[in-house]
């Protein structure tokens, strides 16, 4: 059920770095992001992939985790991604990605879950200097990171915001991560019958 699905597809942001991700499942996963809906079917997006661990520490150091989690400088070693999309928009084609990179990212998100995997859609990189690393050709926009790998944390869906209404998720004594939601009756702001 697609609901199950997307309640498991929450970003996972701790990892079991002994675990590995292989080529072929990445590329499966960005077949599906190749299959998902494009504005005008302009299919501007093309992806970077690595599951190399040298490659990966490189990524890694471009990336900024976790911006309410303030003591937290994000996953230790051992804990970190062993895979990682870089989400590119091809310039050539189109200088405005529209929503397809989230679109995208969504599709794969979800099929990793499937496959017993979870991730991290990170917007917060360095882009100039993980462009460096990658060799990225100047046609290309980096636009997002999918950080990828078997989860190692549990996360939580809390369906009543805290007194304060803050959106802001946390961590409690456990290490369980805990998102908070808006109710579906706030967020629909008219229902015509």
């Amino acid at each position: 059920m697609i609901e199950n699905l997307i309640r498991k597809n929450r970003s996972c942001r701790r990892f079991y770095q002994n675990t590995s991700v292989d080529m072929q499942t990445l590329e499966g996963l960005v077949n599906l992001g190749r299959l998902s809906a494009s504005a005008g079917n302009l299919q501007p997006l093309t992806y970077a992939l690595s599951c190399n661990a040298k490659k990966n520490d490189e990524i890694f150091s471009c990336l900024a985790w976790a911006a309410y989690l303030k003591d937290w400088p994000g996953p230790e070693e051992g804990e970190r991604p062993v895979a990682y999309i870089v989400v590119l928009l091809d310039m050539v084609i189109s200088k405005d990605p529209g929503c397809d990179h989230g679109i995208a990212c969504q599709s794969i998100m979800l099929g990793a879950r499937e496959k017993g995997l979870a991730g991290c859609m990170i917007g917060a990189i360095d882009r100039e200097r993980l462009k460096i690393i990658l060799k990225i050709p100047d046609q290309y926009k980096i636009l997002l990171v999918v950080a990828l790998g078997t989860p190692k944390e549990t996360v939580v869906i809390e369906s009543v915001l805290g007194p304060d209404k803050s959106i802001k998720y946390w961590r409690d004594e456990k290490g369980i991560h805990h998102v908070p939601k808006r109710s579906l009756q706030n967020i629909i702001v008219g229902a015509f019958k």
